[in-house]
């Protein structure tokens, strides 16, 4: 079992604010991400969340995915 201290070491669980970093996005990002694909069912997002390894793999995935409203495409050239 590895020291939640020791550099590298995996956590079970993370908080918003460090998956937010993990994943390099915005808790407001993370927010969007959680209320699109889990929260979409007109249940409330709790207040306080927490998350797995596994978690984390799916946000990064649905953060690819998911188009950012605050970023403009450019258009394909022909």
């Amino acid at each position: 079992m590895s020291q939640p201290d020791a550099p590298g070491a995996v956590s079970e669980e993370y908080t918003e604010a460090q998956a937010s970093q993990l994943l390099n996005i915005s808790i407001s990002r993370l927010h969007l991400l959680l209320d699109t694909h889990v929260f979409n069912d007109g249940t409330a997002r709790p207040e306080q969340l927490s998350f797995r390894p596994s978690d984390l793999a799916l946000l990064s995935f649905w953060n690819r995915t998911t188009p950012n409203p605050k970023v403009v495409r450019m258009p394909r050239r022909a």
